[in-house]
């Protein structure tokens, strides 16, 4: 037998193991996709063995190739490649551990609990598993990120004989991810910016969980990626290795465009079913349609998990030394790199281990009190540019909206991201807010520290991205402005309600919504300090007043969540009267001056009132028992709550006895003075409230 028939072989035990390997995971599972494993399984094993830049030995290493599986429900071919290769364990603190990434072990526990083989794969629970799938789409957008990560690497950090940065993506889909917008968003941004290192692979099989793809899908895919600017190929069997190695080859090739491959395929490769077709989408095969398809690949029909050891070594002797062999000059590389260019190569450690330089925050603003003042998102503009000067990796955009959400990047050199300047920090998104924030989860996997922003409103297009973002716990930035009726004449279309309720809701994510200017300066600087937390930012398009923070507390009490920001009688430091006031108001952002008005209108009539800030409810509970407690004392029940939004959560703060005056309708189309008078965010109803709160505290003998 010569070496090429031998490889030939080989290739073909190989190809066999991973199928095989998915069906007993998923038959043991008694729950997953077999079917889509088994078809992929040739397509994913060429591309990791004759192309896939990638050392199992340390699977983070910076510059290799990156491989997403959109079809997250295909994981048993994503965890029979890390098993296969040998990918090793890496802990959060990105140190190579001892363990395999993958072990036979592991599969044997598909989708149990707290297996390393999830339903769906899974980042920072799998090393090797470059971004959490399941939603279809979202890899395809996510990949749309790390490519242009690459490229703005690329840009910043290569210097004439030093190529530190050229990795590629790849990325593996099937017909839902097709259909998804998420998807059709990013492909024609990929298109427009000519992302040449991307590449999509289609798994054309034509069946969804309903049935034929005719059911419901009939356009000519091709055709409309041609459109969008993209190099299209077609492999017309998914079992052909040698022409999906050319294709591979192609895509290599194409330097101005990205390239999407169609891979025809079917979905099952078992003995046909009563009805003639293949086993279902997402069905276990059966114990019986095992043995005969295990009998058809001439593979030990009683044998489960079979993994020959000839296999594991063809992995190490072709993805395994190329790989090694490719990190291992990456590094020496680097290793001089840092002697030519010291300053860029210490950013590049900062930016691996998600830290900041020396003196990031050092022109941050201090905006002194204005009773007019700015709004969050002029605030939050100018202290954004402060930060981004001193923090190069720090860059973003928006959905077509940086004149409104003062998003742009205005100093000198930060130029706009295009397929002719790779080293622009202003990204342009367009009207696509889903895909943007995918990229910027894929911005974010690459380690740079990207920002979104849109209309608060828009959150709802968003929102499987930034779900993803704390799910991955990946520190991304969605600004948000324009959050509540203040937008005023727009009307409810564009009026936030239940938004910043549906956002607090969810894990992971820091929803912050500041006051005055002084708190976005805090919440930026909190935010910018996250390395492992996404943030939503909820800004005002309306000025809110810059609090006197002499006379109220400093806005760094935005760090726990809610703080004490005016107490009667205190006017100085301490911020705390003797004994329980008589009356707590609580509110966020523009509502916070509201209540501060309210305060000094209760004070003067002799009644003890404080005043809280609450920008950031999950802040909050991570406080001390004792911290909460000093903030909202039990003895105080009198309790008001003012926010421009639904009063749903409100009830955990001001008690079930207690008021919450918010929008339990949508807004209206009218100027911002009309709609406050109609919906009742006036100081009148503030303290009518307060006071109405106060007399049903009281015990029935000091009623007067």
């Amino acid at each position: 037998m010569t070496r090429i028939d031998r490889t030939r072989e080989l290739d073909q035990l190989a190809v066999t193991t991973l199928r095989t390997l998915a069906m007993d995971a998923v038959q043991l599972a008694n729950s997953g996709h077999p079917g889509t494993p088994m078809a992929m399984a040739p397509v994913a094993y060429t591309l990791w063995q004759k192309k896939l830049r990638f050392d199992p030995a340390d699977p983070i290493w910076p510059n290799r190739d990156r491989f997403v599986l959109s079809m997250g429900h295909a994981s048993t071919l994503l965890y029979g490649l890390l098993h296969l290769s040998g990918t090793r364990s890496v802990n959060p603190k990105y140190e190579i551990l001892g363990r395999e990434s993958v072990t036979l072990d592991d599969l044997r526990r598909f989708r149990q609990l707290d297996s390393r083989c999830a339903g769906h794969p899974e980042y920072r629970w799998t090393s090797g598993v470059e971004t959490t799938t399941g939603p279809l789409g979202q890899g395809l957008a996510t990949s749309v990120g790390m490519a242009i990560a690459r490229e703005w690497l690329a840009a910043r950090y290569d210097k004439p004989g030093f190529q530190l940065f050229d990795f590629r993506v790849w990325a593996l889909a099937g017909d839902g991810c097709m259909m998804e917008g998420v998807a059709s968003e990013a492909a024609s941004l990929a298109g427009h910016l000519k992302l040449s290192n991307l590449c999509w692979i289609w798994d054309n099989n034509r069946i969804t969980i309903e049935g034929d793809t005719s059911l419901a899908f009939s356009e000519d895919v091709a055709t409309r990626f041609l459109g969008y600017g993209w190099n299209v190929l077609r492999v017309g069997d998914a079992n052909d290795l040698a022409m999906l190695e050319r294709a591979f080859d192609s895509a290599e090739r194409s330097t101005d465009r990205p390239t999407l491959i169609v891979v025809d395929s079917h979905i099952g490769y078992g003995s046909p079913n009563k009805e003639g077709s293949h086993t279902a989408h997402g069905e276990p095969l059966g114990e019986e349609e095992i043995r005969l398809t295990k009998r058809n690949y001439g593979w030990p029909e009683d044998a489960k998990f079979l993994v020959p050891d000839s296999v594991r070594e063809h992995f190490a002797n072709q993805l395994g030394r190329r790989g090694g062999e490719a990190r291992a000059a990456w590094m020496q590389r680097y290793e001089a790199y840092r002697v030519a260019y010291p300053e860029l190569a210490e950013e590049l450690l900062l930016i691996q281990h998600r830290k900041l330089p020396a003196g990031w925050d050092s022109e941050l603003p201090a905006f002194p009190a204005d009773p007019k003042g700015v709004s969050g998102r002029d605030a939050s503009g100018q202290v954004l540019n402060a930060i981004a000067k001193h923090v190069p990796w720090l860059l973003g955009g928006s959905a077509d909206l940086a004149p409104s959400t003062k998003t742009r990047l205005t100093f000198e050199g930060a130029g706009d991201f295009s397929a002719s300047n790779r080293g622009g920090r202003n990204l342009h998104f367009g009207v696509r807010e889903h895909a943007m924030h995918a990229v910027l989860n894929g911005l974010s996997l690459a380690k740079l520290r990207p920002y979104g922003s849109g209309f608060f409103i828009f959150s709802d297009y968003a929102r499987p991205a930034i779900r993803l973002s704390a799910l991955m716990e990946l520190p991304v930035v969605h600004v948000f402005t324009h959050d509540s009726i203040g937008v005023g004449e727009d009307g409810p279309t564009h009026q936030p309600v239940e938004q910043l309720a549906s956002l607090r809701a969810m894990p992971g994510l820091l929803t912050i919504r500041p006051c005055d200017a002084n708190e976005v300066a805090e919440a930026w600087r909190l935010t910018v300090e996250q390395r492992h937390e996404p943030v939503a930012l909820v800004l005002s398009r309306q000025a809110m007043p810059t609090l006197d923070r002499k006379k109220y507390a400093a806005a760094s009490g935005l760090r726990h969540g809610a703080y004490v920001l005016a107490d009667s009688g205190s006017g100085g430091a301490s911020f705390v009267t003797d004994g329980a006031p008589d009356v707590i108001l609580m509110a966020s952002g523009s509502e916070v001056a509201l209540v501060v008005a309210a305060h000094e209108a209760l004070v003067k009539e002799g009644i003890r009132s404080r005043v809280v800030s609450f920008p950031c409810w999950s802040l909050f509970e991570r406080q001390t028992p004792d911290y909460k407690q000093n903030v909202l004392p039990d003895a105080c029940t009198a309790r008001v709550a003012v926010e421009q939004a639904t009063p749903f959560g409100w009830e955990r703060y001001v008690g079930l006895a207690g008021r919450t005056i918010g929008m339990t309708s949508f807004g209206a189309s009218a100027p911002l003075g009309q709609l406050q008078k109609k919906f009742g965010f006036t100081v009148e109803a503030v303290v009518a409230a307060a006071k109405s709160q106060i007399a049903a505290a009281r015990p029935t003998f000091m009623q007067p």
